[in-house]
């Protein structure tokens, strides 16, 4: 079966994790600083403003205590979205509010924002679709006007960018993802990055017991080094140094792998255009640089589920990503989006990874173009 998401693991990574049992220090540690130091490079921002944890899920939950967000608050999330968010909210005691998205893009607009926010709104949390910038700038100027925090979940953007800016680090806090189905895999992990130290430490702490003095080998400095503080009543959720040895290796060749996901998108693009039945993902200018994160097909037809079964009956696997939230009746939502819901009729992700062939890719378009609509 041909993968939708795959990771793309070697030598290097088993080499890496190795010297890590040898050191005889699985925790968090020397290594994990410096993927946190490597990242902040990547992302070209300061490194005092990451912070590393287990799993982007736990950004996601930790954003409502960073940002003191209460349960009479609102926090708006488009339904095109990962059910961590909107699990997020409700863990939270919080009013969760969905909007719409743009139907080709899938990607939150302001105008949708727009017709969901009340004054009780403290929070927006989104996505970037696909790996493709939404209207950050735009929606980030209307949040600072009124207050409103913004949430960006780029777990699909590891290497996205908008007028040269990394995605992740326009809004008050961002959030990558390196779980086995990410482009950058460390079996799972997170990046977590802010717009001022003071946020970062406050998640640092939320994310460690809420302690202020670190006990053990990290703190051989103080006297009594076995002493602490702590200053809120954190948890535990921090990345350690196994996954970030293999995280260091894999950051090393994402440039190789975005590159070869562009190489895919580009004959996609070239190929599937022929399809009179099939709508690709938008074209959209140099100023945005995507991921590759997902790649998607609109029927124009009411063919897409019999298209879905007929590549797998084929060994090609494909999904839809995200289903609408507001159709997950535990959310209780009462309102209809029209968009989404034409999204989540029509919309087929196929294959697009670093670890696919060129004979692959050419059957996969060659399935596609067999098709029987």
């Amino acid at each position: 079966m041909i993968n939708v998401f795959q990771p793309s693991l070697g030598n290097e990574e088993l080499e890496a994790i190795k010297k890590v049992f040898e050191s005889n220090w699985l925790g968090k540690g020397k290594l994990t600083a410096q993927f946190e130091e490597n990242f902040a490079q990547h992302l070209g921002i300061s490194k005092s403003l990451v912070r590393s944890t287990n799993c982007c899920s736990e950004g996601l939950f930790n954003s409502m205590k960073i940002f003191d967000i209460k349960p009479y608050d609102e926090v708006i999330i488009p339904t095109i979205s990962f059910v961590g968010a909107a699990n997020a909210v409700l863990a939270n005691g919080s009013k969760l509010v969905f909007c719409d998205v743009d139907k080709r893009s899938l990607n939150v607009r302001l105008e949708d924002i727009e017709k969901v926010v009340t004054p009780k709104t403290k929070a927006i949390l989104l996505i970037h679709f696909g790996g493709i910038a939404c209207e950050i700038e735009e929606i980030v100027k209307f949040a600072k006007e009124r207050n409103i925090w913004v949430i960006e979940d780029s777990a699909c953007g590891v290497a996205s960018k908008y007028k040269g800016k990394s995605l992740g680090t326009f809004g008050d806090m961002g959030m990558f993802s390196f779980d086995a189905m990410k482009i950058l895999v460390a079996g799972d992990g997170s990046i977590l990055c802010f717009n001022n130290e003071e946020l970062a430490n406050k998640a640092e702490k939320i994310m460690y017991f809420g302690l202020e003095s670190k006990s053990g080998y990290s703190n051989t400095v103080d006297k009594k080094w076995w002493a602490f503080d702590v200053s809120c009543a954190g948890h535990r959720a921090i990345m350690n140094d196994i996954t970030a040895a293999m995280a260091l290796e894999q950051l090393k060749k994402l440039p190789s792998f975005i590159a070869r996901r562009k190489e895919i998108n580009d004959f996609y693009n070239k190929e599937l255009s022929e399809v009179s039945w099939l709508d690709l993902p938008p074209v959209v200018s140099d100023e945005y640089k995507s991921s590759y994160y997902f790649y998607w097909i609109q029927c124009r037809n009411d063919k897409r589920d019999d298209l879905a079964h007929y590549l797998r009956e084929n060994g090609i696997y494909t999904t839809f990503r995200y289903y609408p939230l507001h159709l997950v009746k535990y959310y209780g939502c009462k309102e209809h989006f029209e968009n989404a819901e034409w999204a989540s009729n029509h919309t087929l992700c196929i294959p697009v990874h670093q670890s696919l062939s060129d004979n692959d890719v050419t059957y996969i378009v060659e399935k596609i173009k067999s098709f029987d609509k």
